[in-house]
């Protein structure tokens, strides 16, 4: 074992900060057997040096900036766990690698905005930028399409990305609640932020896929071809719908292959209740992968928390260790692909459409038509009644609104769209239409 140890340095004392260096702690000859030489925390920067983290900060030398801490002559590897895509994140990161240093990461809004400036700057200095704790916790996601499938040509990469919306989206389908009244639970149990708005309107998953989707087709990260859709506008009755007709609501993060280029987006998905993802209940991760190798491969795990993010930060570290540099998406920048951005109003898939309309004869015909004049071929159509329309007219004339509800063969999201914009036009709807994209295994 060399006798110069690693000496790192972490910038963001946290949940995560502190489980790093709790797990080192002892871990640390596990660790050192791993990466061939020791490693030493020997400095650490936080907002608040009075808090109590459950451990001697005297231990390590203290810095009030983070990118002081990156500057410092006594450290080789800066752990970036201070947040943000700009501000002291970046500038902290950049210090680092201009300075020769290595960088190990859980940032994954960072990567997604300057991932291939940073990668450009890590290979021209000769060092590792690693992040595996960027994207799904504890799954070894990262490691998994970098290190385990060069011989595989990947056909398509979805996953559950975000824990707090897979947590709500249960939480609604088992017991029945709205959206709201999950959302609030989710706060007050840590599940979810004050302002929830990153995660449950989709943002924090589509900066995850960004990332995974260079991993998985050796492309520039292209956050802003990312389509995006949040959760918000799910309902019990979409979600008692689904389980009625074979499947599960997730919000899934979906990278694919098509004939236009690369399509990436994020939206509430129907999946197969038998699917592996469909499998996958409160703030649990999955990502599932299709090549032609392996054909299918799922990994399930933790994707928040101290620990399990901290394990995925220890692990690159370790690997930091070992002085095994590699290219950052797994191939040099010079060699990543700018994708074709396939636009989302080519998507192709089934859909399912919820439409609330007027209890009257006719309206049902009125909406088949429409969906036959945009060359959309319909599997199945079902009408809820609510229970007063039903009692107010068991004969379906009372004009009250009832949900009807569409499930399509594949059509194109353009056709789809303009489909229910002659409905909407035609009057047949008292409200929005709900519209989930369906993906098959």
């Amino acid at each position: 074992m060399s006798p110069q140890a690693l000496r790192v340095g972490i910038a963001g004392l946290g949940t995560v900060g502190a489980s790093v260096i709790r797990i080192l702690d002892r871990q640390n000859e596990s660790v050192a057997q791993r990466g061939g030489r020791a490693v030493e925390v020997v400095a650490i920067s936080a907002r608040d040096r009075t808090k109590d983290r459950g451990f001697d900060l005297s231990r390590f030398t203290w810095f009030d900036s983070p990118v002081e801490l990156a500057r410092s002559t006594d450290v080789d590897c800066v752990v970036e766990l201070v947040g943000g895509a700009d501000g002291a994140a970046l500038e902290t990161v950049r210090t680092a690698l201009s300075l020769s240093k290595h960088v190990v990461t859980a940032n994954k809004a960072l990567l997604a905005k300057h991932g291939l400036e940073l990668a450009k700057l890590a290979e021209e200095k000769g060092v590792s930028l690693a992040f595996e704790a960027s994207v799904a916790g504890g799954i070894p996601i990262i490691k998994t399409l970098r290190e385990a499938l060069p011989g595989n040509r990947i056909s398509r990469l979805y996953g559950i990305l975000n824990g707090t919306c897979n947590y709500i989206l249960s939480r609604m389908e088992l017991e029945g609640l709205t959206f709201a009244e999950c959302l609030k639970d989710a706060q007050r149990l840590g599940y979810a932020e004050a302002d929830p708005t990153f995660d449950v309107e989709g943002f924090d998953t589509a900066h995850k896929l960004a990332i995974l989707t260079s991993l998985a087709f050796g492309t520039e990260i292209d956050a802003d071809a990312i389509y995006v859709e949040g959760i918000s506008s799910i309902t019990p009755l979409d979600l008692a719908m689904a389980k009625e007709l074979g499947f599960r609501i997730k919000l899934l993060g979906v990278a694919e292959r098509t004939k236009t280029g690369i399509e990436q987006r994020v939206h509430p998905t129907m999946v197969p209740r038998t699917s592996s993802i469909a499998q996958v209940m409160g703030v649990t991760n999955a990502v599932t992968i299709d090549a032609d190798a392996v054909r299918e491969l799922t990994l399930i795990g933790p994707g928040a928390g101290g620990d399990a993010t901290a394990s995925a930060v220890v692990a690159d570290i370790a690997d930091v260790a070992t002085g095994n540099v590699q290219p950052l998406f797994g191939t040099p920048t010079d060699r990543l692909e700018k994708a074709a951005r396939a636009p989302m109003q080519r998507h192709e898939g089934g859909y399912y459409v919820r439409l609330t309309v007027h209890d009257r004869p006719g309206v049902a015909a009125g909406v088949a038509t429409r969906m036959a004049e945009a060359d959309i071929s319909l599997e199945s159509i079902l009408q809820k009644r609510s229970e007063i329309a039903a009692t107010q007219d068991p004969h379906g004339r009372s004009g009250a609104p009832v949900s009807l509800v569409l499930i399509t063969y594949a059509a194109s999201e353009a056709s789809i769209r303009s489909a229910l914009e002659k409905i909407s036009r035609d009057g047949l709807i008292a409200e929005p239409p709900q519209v989930i994209r369906i993906e098959r295994e």
